[in-house]
């Protein structure tokens, strides 16, 4: 993790920020005797200073409004504390008198192994899945969701607050699929009952698929859901009076654990990283 910021708390995960919407002039054609002082036009350029900090990987937009408003931030030596300053290209941004940029947004994928929690930093002195790819780029990248430390499989980091959020947020149906080992035959009768929608501790979950992984016993079963709710897979069959042992996510979004052995990680490629911008 960057360790160059400054020592106030911060907290991403929720740095995604609403693109600017686009202005368009309803205006006549300039001619030399209606021509809008350039100040006017360079107005309208530029990123609002809130989104250039969250984009810096400090904290949130709403975060660096507070900053900014308590006089942390400075734009070319000048104090800013004008919510909507925008900032322009070649200007130098302080945080705290640190130079700041914006950050190179970085996706990278971790076949994650089991003992391992998901989660930035632990008190308790457990393995997190920050170790696993603490080498993997300098920016500051985050998990996009949890897995519990018994589960392994696919995770997606990234510093890229707008699809971590598209991902993890209910209404776009993001498609996991894990593969469940139970301690003992799952029954084609408690089969046929994990087929659409079932009811989880008085809340409602849609199973998009479930059968048995083609070729083993039938205490390995296939399952796809989009629910993000914590452990939401084993209690599925702990309902139907099942446990649990074993729990791999194999596929996330579209993404796949191919060529990815566990423990290890590699970088989106530009096809993976298109294909989940289009969700």
């Amino acid at each position: 993790m960057n360790k160059n910021n400054s020592s106030r708390g911060r907290q991403a995960g929720k740095n995604s920020a609403p693109q600017n919407k686009k202005r368009f002039n309803s205006s006549p054609k300039k001619t030399k005797q209606n021509t809008k002082p350039s100040s006017e036009k360079k107005e309208d350029s530029g990123i609002r200073l809130n989104k250039f900090i969250s984009n810096s990987g400090i904290c949130s937009r709403r975060e660096a409004d507070t900053y900014i408003e308590h006089g942390s931030v400075t734009v070319n030596s000048n104090l800013v504390t004008e919510m909507g300053y925008k900032v322009q290209p070649g200007d130098q941004v302080r945080f705290d008198g640190s130079l700041i940029s914006i950050e190179q947004k970085r996706y990278i994928l971790l076949n994650k192994p089991k003992n391992y929690i998901t989660t930035m930093e632990d008190d308790r002195g457990r393995k997190t899945v920050m170790e696993l790819i603490d080498n993997a780029t300098k920016e500051r990248i985050y998990p996009v969701g949890r897995l519990d430390r018994n589960t392994t499989g696919l995770l997606l980091f990234t510093n890229d607050g707008e699809l971590a959020k598209k991902l993890t947020h209910p209404k776009h149906n993001v498609r996991k699929l894990y593969h469940a080992s139970l301690d003992k035959k799952l029954s084609l009768a408690d089969l046929d009952k994990l087929r659409g929608e079932v009811i989880i501790e008085g809340r409602k979950v849609f199973i998009d698929a479930v059968s048995y992984v083609e070729g083993e016993r039938k205490t390995e079963v296939g399952i796809e859901i989009h629910s993000g709710r914590n452990r939401i897979v084993r209690k599925i069959f702990e309902n139907y009076g099942y446990t649990v042992t074993k729990l791999d996510r194999v596929v996330f979004s579209g993404l796949t654990k191919k060529n990815l052995p566990r423990g290890r990680w590699r970088e989106l490629t530009e096809l993976e990283l298109s294909n989940l911008k289009m969700i």
